[in-house]
């Protein structure tokens, strides 16, 4: 019997849970310990010997592969993001990786027509699939991620004859469908305003490019600080000559949507590409596109990450989705409207 090495064992194991646990026909009794569970979510990530990137490297990891974590420690650098995770042989810094769940659910008993519903993602990914009359059920190329949000418009019968969601998509063009057992219906109280009562002029955010961090105000009074990720100072424009660096000034929020498919709309595109379906809780504030966002491809804090966009952490980036004017509609695909001020500074 030929040897294999660590790295390939835990590859296969990695591939063979993958296949497993989000194929369309797997068991919702899937048992598998899903506890401090990370998964990568750039090219690739190293494991060091020491929580210091300067020590010597012990294997590495693959983009979509899943990693036990055994608990973090703090170390001195990077400063402004200092946790690592302690993993099998070594030391992984948590920058790229996300931390996930595996949470099976029930399929919704019916969608009424003209009343989508939002559907969060509750497994590391889910494989989306389209249909169509010339080539029948395709396995698209991109995922869906933990954490994403996505629109169920319908039930109807899916790639392996259960009923699965049907997902408007507005980017792509084409509607995909997700294995429901694998999203949860949002209770329509996660949707809710918060404090709708106080006026427009008594709620502003404050966004300081320097120290990367973000603060809301309500009556002058702080409501949220936190740290979040702004655009890369100088990285390449994209098609329409937009920089990737955040825009300085004061701006209002213009327009809401509970969820965002950023990227190209690429149906076939490569999962490694820049596809972003479902980026959650999305608060646009130029006629650019930059916007606030709920992030799901790293924890970065602390230091620009985006194209221009301010990355924060879902469940925050969802409080202000839902603080911030104007007020969502639940139901609503969008909400547009003269919103909270924002003011962005150095």
């Amino acid at each position: 019997m030929k040897n294999i090495s660590r790295r390939d064992f835990l590859k296969l194991g990695g591939l063979s849970l993958a296949s497993f646990a989000f194929s369309p026909s797997f068991s919702t009794n899937l048992d598998f310990d899903d506890s401090n569970l990370v998964r990568v979510a750039t090219n690739s990530v190293s494991v060091y010997s020491q929580p210091d990137d300067t020590s010597s490297i012990v294997s590495t990891w693959y983009r979509d592969e899943l990693i036990h974590t055994y608990g973090e420690v703090s170390a001195k650098e990077p400063s402004f993001n200092p946790v690592w995770y302690r993993v099998w042989g070594g030391y992984v810094h948590r920058a790229r990786l996300q931390e996930v769940k595996a949470i099976f659910n029930k399929i919704l008993p019916a969608i009424e027509e003209g009343s989508p519903r939002l559907v969060d993602v509750t497994v590391p990914y889910t494989q989306p699939w389209r249909t169509s009359q010339a080539y029948g059920w395709q396995q698209l190329g991109f995922r869906l991620y933990y954490g994403s949000i996505h629109w169920a418009e319908a039930i109807e019968p899916g790639p392996n004859g259960d009923l699965w969601y049907r997902i408007f998509d507005d980017l792509t063009g084409f509607p995909y469908y997700a294995n429901p057992a694998h999203v949860r219906p949002l209770p329509l109280t996660d949707l809710t305003a918060i404090s709708p009562d106080v006026p427009l002029e008594k709620k502003r955010i404050e966004v300081n490019l320097t120290t990367q961090t973000l603060s809301a105000f309500e009556y002058d009074k702080q409501a949220l600080k936190t740290t979040i990720s702004s655009g890369i100072p100088n990285g390449p424009r994209d098609v329409n000559g937009i920089p990737t660096k955040t825009p300085k000034g004061e701006f209002r929020i213009m327009d809401k949507m509970p969820n965002k498919h950023m990227g190209n709309g690429n149906l076939f595109a490569d999962f490694t590409d820049y596809e972003l379906p479902g980026v959650p809780w999305t608060s646009f504030f130029t006629a650019q596109g930059h916007a606030f966002h709920g992030t799901y491809w790293h924890q970065n804090f602390g230091t620009p990450m985006s194209r221009g966009c301010i990355n924060m952490r879902t469940e925050e980036a969802m409080w202000l989705f839902r603080w911030a004017k104007p007020d969502h509609q639940i139901g609503k695909t969008y909400n547009r409207g003269f919103g909270t001020l924002v003011q962005i500074y150095y």
